[in-house]
């Protein structure tokens, strides 16, 4: 399966990445919404996107809202994974389209948590 991290912040998309590696995702990367959208619209393909909420050049609120827009890009999962924690940013997330909201700091377990809800978790962990 294939991941989208779009963050403006490059370690955060390492750690983002890096907690999608042992979970089966390849992932691709983006600094702001608008590379993300270049990228979508170039032809990647994507089962899960996680994003940021404040980047330069576009927003991921925008971001959620231009995919929703887009017939060809529902089937993708969108996750926020940003520090904005206050619940008035959380239902407006959700009501842009996003799926699944996660805070930042967070574990890789939290992510896995969270892609476990959607049933996302391309491969079993191994004990």
């Amino acid at each position: 399966m294939r991941a989208l991290v779009i963050d403006d912040s490059r370690t955060m998309r390492r750690i983002v990445s890096g907690a999608l590696h042992p979970l089966g995702f390849e992932t691709y990367e983006a600094e702001h919404g608008r590379a993300a959208l270049d990228l979508l619209e170039d032809g990647l393909q994507v089962e899960l996107a996680c994003i940021d909420w404040n980047m330069p050049v576009m927003d991921g609120l925008t971001f959620v809202s231009e995919v929703r827009a887009n017939p060809a890009w529902r089937s993708i999962t969108l996750m926020m994974v940003t520090t904005e924690s206050e619940q008035g940013q959380i239902v407006r997330a959700l009501a842009a389209g996003a799926h699944e909201y996660l805070i930042k700091p967070f574990t890789p377990d939290a992510i896995r948590g969270k892609l476990d809800l959607l049933g996302l978790v391309a491969v079993e962990e191994h004990a």
